[in-house]
């Protein structure tokens, strides 16, 4: 009777196979970062309550080639290059205090943002004591920070096609369409569905 004895693996196979499992999982991770779900960190306070600084979400990638953005939704975006000067610019030219901006800003920063979607492209819109008005009429909005002496916008104005008035939850911190205007629809990232740390914040957003 014979007896079948299975081949040792040498160390070298072994080793191989480690390299090519770790580097098709850090592929994968590319990958997934890349076209279908992306991590991001909270930076700053301008959607408290809702996001706390340093809270972390998932961004979903996908959706937005297939479906439009809505008033709602939560998104990661790349704000006109206006956000980065100081003080931020609308249009082409400097802000007037007061007023809001209506024109797009020209270019795209580098930077990430997250925000609320609070109009769309078509709607009429304005903002009295931080409150949004839609087409003529006032928005229920229990995520936002109440903030009667925010400035204000009371000159009512009319998002352009395919662009997204953003604003932060928090809207006495935060810096956002206000300042630099309406956000092209091809400038928003993704949509963040989840919140996966801090731990008792882990859910749906």
């Amino acid at each position: 009777m014979s007896v079948a004895s299975r081949k040792q693996e040498s160390p070298a196979s072994s080793l191989f196979e480690l390299v090519a499992i770790v580097a098709v999982a850090v592929l994968l991770a590319f990958v997934i970062q890349a076209f279908l779900v992306k991590p991001f960190r909270i930076p700053s306070e301008s959607m408290e309550k809702t996001l706390n600084v340093g809270q972390r979400v998932l961004v979903d990638r996908v959706s937005f080639h297939f479906t439009d953005p809505h008033r709602g939704d939560i998104v990661v975006f790349k704000p006109p290059a206006g956000a980065d000067a100081q003080p931020p610019t609308c249009g082409a030219a400097a802000r007037t205090d007061g007023m809001p901006c209506d024109r797009p800003t020209p270019g795209q920063s580098d930077n990430n943002y997250i925000k609320r979607i609070v109009a769309e492209p078509g709607d009429r819109l304005k903002v009295l004591d931080g409150k949004v008005y839609l087409n003529g009429r006032r928005q229920s909005e229990p995520f936002a920070e109440n903030c009667p002496d925010c400035e204000l916008l009371d000159r009512e104005i009319t998002i352009p096609p395919d662009h997204f008035f953003m604003m932060g939850d928090n809207r006495g911190q935060s810096a956002d369409s206000r300042e630099w205007g309406p956000v092209p629809r091809d400038s928003i990232v993704g949509n963040a569905f989840f919140t996966y740390w801090r731990p008792n914040r882990i859910g749906p957003l």
